[in-house]
């Protein structure tokens, strides 16, 4: 054992080679199987294969959304906590770092002091007297196994990991932005629908009432159409509602207090519109892109790092160091008596290993934790992106059949209009006619703010949004993209 210690030491003072495996993305982790990185097999007809851009919000086109998104990513709350939990972690990176540099220290203390006869061995009282110690002593770490290495390595990691986060948070601001103000414009081009059919339906009890007083209809006929008519204006205030409690999201996500909040955006009344397919790439593209891939793959590999962290604690630490300095009485202060001066390596080795193995232990199954999670992660990016595409497709499945219904109401409304005006049917039949198109008019609008959901669902889960505010780390924590570095072998002591 000691043997191969020493042969250990040896050929890390010749190689300076860093203890514990050397990161790489295991074969048998999800993100490398083809099936991870292939086409999407949902929403074919309704995505393509283009590359999604990285301000997928501008495809809706509307100079609005793109304001109030802009505004969000500056002034959001947690983007503000995010990007000053980036800060704390570039500065533990930072710390780190100086563990690699050359240490110094700086001690001088007096003081007036009598030390004891029995400390020095007599039974004469010592004298009292002012004495002194001063010195100055520097270090310098070999990090012959690469504990320090391996803790940069790890910290650099987390900073990167620090970096996703903030990407995840950026993502998911500019996600509910465009989700709030989609309902606010949702709700009001519903408000304005139903204002219609409450319109019809109050002229219907209106002609209702002429009708029975003039013997042509049953008076239970007014009571039927004042429910209908008590029933849908009875939706407006929840309508009202939902569009101000938007306005009032969509402050907070800027940053302002609901008083602050923009009331001119209550004006908007047409849904968002995009004019093409959504772009949504491949699986490949969704993980390289995805924040919460990156941060779990950086998890992964700070975790990697601490086995060797840990993996350096069973062999010494070898420094070399220098000293010099004066202690003695004041009297004698800078004197021949009183200096002093050293040189020379500083080993420091323990020999009980029990505590060092098992911190190696738990170090490896964090690593193994932190694959599973990383595995979780990518699996979970797949799933979302499959079901939003099916949902997407459904929806737009859905609102094609709306709108054709809605077309063919507005095609019978129009015929029995005209036949109304040539005296041909009486007026009831084409308000009822007209009442049925505003009713599919109402499921269509309904049906719309379901798809800018879904639509604001599947960019969300498609991860993008973030790449112009990437922020370059120090040289230290360069890497390769997450997921698709190469694999070198795995170097264990």
């Amino acid at each position: 054992m000691v043997g191969r210690s020493l042969s250990l030491v040896l050929a890390a003072l010749l190689g300076g080679c860093a203890v514990g495996p050397d990161y790489h993305v295991p074969d048998a982790a999800v993100v490398k199987a083809a099936e991870a990185r292939a086409a999407f097999v949902s929403g074919r007809t309704v995505a393509t294969a283009e590359p999604l851009p990285d301000g997928w919000w501008r495809l809706y086109a509307d100079p609005a959304l793109d304001r109030l998104v802009a505004e969000a990513l500056q002034a959001n709350t947690d983007l503000r906590v995010a990007e000053a939990n980036l800060e704390r972690s570039l500065a533990l990176l930072d710390a780190q770092g100086a563990s690699r540099e050359l240490q110094g220290s700086l001690d001088a203390e007096t003081s007036y002091a009598q030390r004891s006869a029995e400390a020095e061995l007599q039974h004469v009282k010592p004298p009292t007297r002012q004495i002194y110690n001063a010195g100055i002593a520097v270090s310098y770490d070999l990090d012959l196994f690469g504990g320090l290495r391996r803790g940069i390595e790890a910290a650099g990691a987390d900073a990167e990991a620090a970096v996703a986060a903030r990407d995840l948070v950026r993502i998911n601001v500019a996600a509910e932005t465009a989700r709030a103000y989609a309902d606010i414009c949702n709700s009001g081009f519903q408000i304005d629908v139903l204002g219609r059919s409450i319109g019809l339906q109050d002229k219907g009890v209106h002609l209702a009432r002429i009708l029975a007083d003039n013997g042509r209809a049953a008076p239970y006929e007014i009571d039927r159409r004042q429910a209908a008519l008590d029933t849908t204006r009875a939706r407006l205030p929840r309508l009202s509602a939902r569009q101000r409690n938007a306005l009032f999201r969509l402050a907070a996500l800027q940053g302002r207090t609901p008083r602050d909040a923009d009331t001119a955006l209550l004006a908007c009344r047409h849904p968002l519109e995009l004019p093409q397919r959504i772009p949504v790439g491949d699986g490949e593209a969704l993980l390289r892109r995805r924040p919460d891939v990156r941060m779990a793959e950086r998890r992964l590999a700070a975790a990697t790092a601490r086995i060797g962290v840990a993996t350096a604690e069973l062999y010494p630490d070898i420094r070399i160091g220098a000293g010099v300095g004066s202690t003695g009485a004041a009297a004698d202060f800078l004197s021949p008596l009183t200096n002093r001066f050293g040189l020379g390596p500083l080993i420091h080795w323990t020999l009980n290993r029990h505590a060092a193995r098992a911190r190696i232990a738990a170090a490896e199954a964090q690593s193994r934790a932190e694959l599973a999670a990383f595995d979780g992660v990518v699996l979970k990016a797949l799933r979302e992106v499959e079901a939003a595409l099916d949902s997407y497709a459904a929806g737009l499945a859905q609102q094609d059949e709306l709108d054709r219904a809605r077309d063919e109401a507005a095609s019978v409304a129009s015929r029995l209009a005209r036949l109304r005006r040539g005296g041909k049917i009486a007026e009831l039949p084409a308000l009822e006619a007209e009442r049925d198109l505003v009713a599919a008019e109402i499921a269509a609008a309904a049906n719309r703010a379901v798809l800018n959901e879904d639509q604001i669902t599947l960019f969300l889960a498609l991860g993008g949004g973030w790449a112009s505010e990437n922020r370059r780390l120090p040289a230290s924590s360069v890497r390769q993209e997450p997921g698709f570095r190469a694999s070198p072998a795995r170097a264990d002591p």
